[in-house]
């Protein structure tokens, strides 16, 4: 489903990714693992449209979106759950929701889409006419989730999904993405709580200063302690 062949991309005139390649097959969960500064978010971002890779190719379904629009590759089937949330504050709950319900082409299916991400996440459905700012981080986190959700995407990068929640909140999220596959909806996890991550992957990449420093099946990496501190230290 998602091909990326010898990326490069950064900020201005510093590059963080330098030719990166890895895939995701339809209805995987792919783990992306490895130190703050490695470039995860980087990849995420370049992936989503946000910016620009300097040279590689990037291929979602066959086509080519190394220089498309973010808006059209939401079209397209990616959604983008980000990092540390950026829910709009002062907007509702179910504003934030519709807000990423955008490619939806009818009332109707965007009615029928938000009741599923209230049936998955209640307590959205008591709090939907709160600002979102109001929310706790958990809460804020579920209203991230659900917003990419809204979009009935093929495909949903996660970034730090589990950041700042408790051990209950995480487990949820687990949940989530594990029912996302069965769905069929691949994913591209970017996640610092690296047992999480390899627990939910079918196979896992290890980012190191940029560049793709090791790639296996998840369980191999999650089974093998030595290899794990080898790539990604204590």
């Amino acid at each position: 489903m998602l091909e990326i062949e010898d990326i490069s991309a950064g900020y201005g005139a510093t590059t963080i990714l330098r030719k990166v390649s890895l895939t995701v097959g339809k209805g995987k969960v792919v783990a992306l693992v490895g130190s703050n500064g490695a470039g995860k978010t980087t990849l995420l971002r370049a992936l989503s449209g946000i910016i620009r890779p300097s040279e590689g190719v990037i291929r979602f379904g066959g086509q080519d979106i190394q220089h498309a629009r973010p808006q059209d590759i939401v079209r397209l089937g990616i959604a983008h759950c980000p990092e540390e949330r950026k829910v709009w504050p002062q907007m509702t709950v179910e504003e934030n929701l519709e807000l990423g319900a955008f490619v939806l082409s009818s009332k109707s299916e965007i009615k029928e889409t938000l009741h599923q991400i209230y049936d998955e996440f209640p307590v959205l459905r008591e709090r939907r006419k709160e600002y979102a700012g109001k929310l706790s981080g958990g809460q804020q986190q579920m209203v991230a989730v659900g917003r990419a959700l809204m979009s009935k995407p093929k495909m949903v990068l996660f970034d730090e999904p589990s950041l700042g929640l408790s051990p209950m909140l995480m487990k949820q999220i687990a949940t989530i993405i594990q029912k996302i596959q069965k769905q069929g909806i691949a994913v591209l996890l970017v996640e610092q709580n690296v047992r999480m991550a390899l627990r939910l992957a079918d196979f896992a990449y290890v980012l190191g200063s940029g560049r793709i420093v090791a790639s296996s099946p998840a369980a191999t990496l999650r089974n093998d302690p030595a290899l794990l501190k080898a790539y990604l230290g204590n």
